[in-house]
């Protein structure tokens, strides 16, 4: 994979990228295919299986006719026979779960009548080592992240596509990578086994009975109606790492919430750059907080509670934070379309 922004984390727990440093390759074993046969599952209209999972920029992919795929229940107790993580993965998963039905989230505040929570409650976080963030952008558990959060190089997706992440409401969920395009630096994730989604608020986490998978689905967000004006409002609900990079020895702890919420504007493009091609650092220019470990996280805009862009890098010239523009997401997904029902996802059609 290019460099990018600053110096990289991926291989400390985090996946904010760098300009002078390599990104390292993910250490996670590889995930078993399949959960417990004995697992009861949900049903949902989503990827085709059969599909091929495309790994280089596509001009078009048939669209297939509606499948049905089932989403697998997995136990509210996880267990490495479940997950097949090593010991070392594993028990950052579960401390990850911890904190999150532990530790409140400060849920961003209402912008304009637009309730922002929904923001947080369509955030995910990678559950191993190499930490990053994801979005929900389907009731039906597709997930986008960026495609350095997912494999570094087409050889190390080959050998490792499912992944592990949780929700801001600490459930956790398996996904398989679907789509990836290292250019743009996006990625597509289907979920393909899930716990049960709470059923009370994320300011109550640690509340004892979660309820079966609603029937509306999975929180998700949809992508914004248009490109964004200059110095629109944003939010941003980023997986800050747990250990500080700036910090003079290493091991010293950040103390950050998992999930971090803050908010800033829209700084427009840097000039002469690919809006398309992200794979170096992101074209879009933000000056939301971030941290290493937000690579994935979703730029919301305040006015109307959509997907404007995903945080991906930072320019250590200039500490302007960079990201994924909705040019390049509606591009990626209007390529990608033959993978999921086109009713999945709103907004498709936005000109790019």
């Amino acid at each position: 994979m290019p460099l990018r922004s600053s110096s990289s984390a991926c291989n400390t727990g985090d996946c904010e990228v760098s300009t002078e440093h390599a990104n390292d390759k993910t250490k996670e074993a590889l995930i078993a295919d399949s959960v417990e046969k004995n697992i009861p599952s949900t049903d949902v209209t989503d990827i085709d299986p059969h599909a091929k999972l495309p790994v280089t920029l596509s001009t078009s992919i048939p669209r297939p006719s509606s499948t049905r795929r089932s989403i697998d229940q997995l136990p509210s107790t996880l267990t490495r026979n479940i997950t097949r993580l090593l010991k070392k993965d594993f028990s950052i998963l579960h401390k990850k779960k911890k904190r999150l039905r532990e530790h409140g989230i400060d849920m961003p505040p209402i912008r304009n009548g637009v309730d922002m929570s929904n923001v947080v409650n369509a955030t995910l976080v990678f559950a191993q080592e190499d930490a990053g963030t994801a979005v929900c952008i389907s009731p039906h558990g597709i997930l986008l992240t960026c495609s350095h959060c997912v494999a570094e190089s087409t050889e190390e997706l080959e050998n490792n596509r499912t992944k592990w992440l949780l929700f801001a409401s600490g459930e956790v969920v398996k996904a398989d990578c679907v789509a990836w395009d290292p250019t743009r630096d996006l990625s597509l994730l289907q979920i393909v086994a899930c716990q049960r989604l709470a059923e009370t608020g994320l300011n109550s986490p640690s509340s004892s009975s979660p309820s079966a998978i609603p029937l509306q689905g999975f929180p998700f967000l949809i992508p914004a109606d248009a490109p964004l004006p200059f110095r629109a409002a944003l939010t941003c609900v980023g997986h800050p790492g747990s250990e500080d990079l700036e910090a003079s020895k290493p091991g010293i702890k950040t103390n950050y919430n998992v999930l971090h919420v803050s908010s800033g504007n829209f700084r427009g493009y840097a000039p002469g750059q690919d809006r398309q091609d992200n794979s170096e650092i992101g074209a879009l220019m933000h000056d939301c907080w971030t941290y290493w470990g937000h690579s994935g996280a979703p730029l919301v805009e305040q006015s109307s509670g959509r997907l404007a862009g995903l945080h991906s890098s930072w320019d250590d010239q200039t500490g302007m934070r960079r990201g994924v523009g909705l040019e390049a997401i509606k591009a990626f997904l209007n390529e990608n379309a033959g993978l999921f029902r086109y009713e999945d996802i709103e907004g498709l059609a936005l000109p790019v």
